[in-house]
């Protein structure tokens, strides 16, 4: 198919997520028929075999193999720039699509292009609605509310759990701040103009740092509940520690970069009394499962943020 004649290109980063992604593109072929499609693939050097299985079971899929794991933001620019179509939607690997979802999306963001970034809803494998399609911004109430166990204790209250936009499920055209990267769509002409992903985000916060730069540009990011994926959730990065830890280092990588220096401090603080509370609460009460502790233990590192990511060759 000539590059000039598609309509919609979709753009999946891989890592360690086999089978999922296996599901994922497939639901991706069999649910998106009536638009002209590309589908880039960029693999984050995973080593169970996830870039031999799309070489084979997916030959019409643009294949990106990294030599390295560059994060997400910086693997989803990469293949963005590999793409044609005037359209791009970023998928995650560990999704399914669901009744032409994808080109619900298209439709909905060629009828709306003062959103500049749009995005869908998200159910869990159990078919609940997964509210983290899209998020309130976060504020130094919401961190208080994080730092004092609010936005636990009083979960999805508009009040003290803002950024979670309360009990809404996700089921109305609604303006958002925040549009996640799991499912999030923009024309070229938008993503260009925007710069894409600022690539120091290795992983986390950085589609909350382009829809900041998207609202300041004066778009107006929304999401439609036409467009309906399956999230597993975390299936590249765990749930556990290791994950907490990275979405605290984008945040407060996020902070430092749109912040002013004194409230980006305040807010930091705030991350790491949330972080040691919760530590505490763990230890007194014997939870030996609970990540807290490993995630506190790792305070030195995530509260700096994350650092410049380097040059590295890559291949195709």
């Amino acid at each position: 198919m000539a590059t000039d004649s598609l309509d919609l290109s979709v753009i999946v980063v891989s890592y360690n997520t086999r089978e999922l992604l296996e599901g994922c593109l497939r639901s991706v072929f069999s649910e998106t028929t009536s638009v002209r499609l590309e589908v880039v693939v960029v693999d984050n050097a995973s080593s169970d075999g996830s870039a031999d299985m799309v070489a084979t079971e997916f030959a019409e899929v643009a294949l990106i193999r990294s030599d390295n794991n560059d994060g997400f933001a910086r693997a989803c620019n990469r293949g963005v720039a590999a793409s044609h179509a005037p359209w791009i939607v970023l998928l995650n690997p560990d999704t399914e699509v669901h009744d032409r979802a994808l080109e619900r999306l298209l439709d909905f963001g060629r009828a709306h292009p003062r959103a500049g970034l749009t995005g869908g809803r998200t159910l869990r494998p159990d078919g609940t609605v997964d509210p983290g399609s899209c998020w309130g911004d976060i504020t130094l109430w919401s961190l208080t509310c994080f730092a004092f166990g609010l936005s636990t204790a009083l979960r999805h209250s508009e009040a003290f759990d803002p950024e979670s936009l309360g009990r809404w499920e996700r089921d109305s055209v609604r303006a958002v701040d925040i549009i996640t990267g799991c499912l999030l769509a923009a024309s070229r002409e938008t993503w260009d103009r925007l710069g894409g992903f600022d690539e120091r985000f290795f992983m986390y916060a950085e589609d909350a740092d382009l829809a900041m730069r998207a609202r300041a540009a004066g778009f107006r990011p929304a999401i439609t509940p036409d467009a309906t994926i399956t999230h597993v959730l975390a299936a590249a990065s765990g749930s556990g520690a290791r994950s907490r830890a990275m979405v605290l280092r984008g945040k407060t990588t996020l902070l430092a970069k749109h912040w002013s220096p004194a409230r980006a401090r305040a807010g930091v603080a705030l991350l790491v009394i949330g972080a040691g509370l919760r530590s505490l609460g763990a230890r007194l009460v014997g939870r030996t499962s609970s990540p807290w502790p490993d995630v506190w233990n790792a305070r030195a590192t995530w509260r700096r943020g994350w650092p410049p990511v380097p040059d590295t060759p890559q291949r195709s």
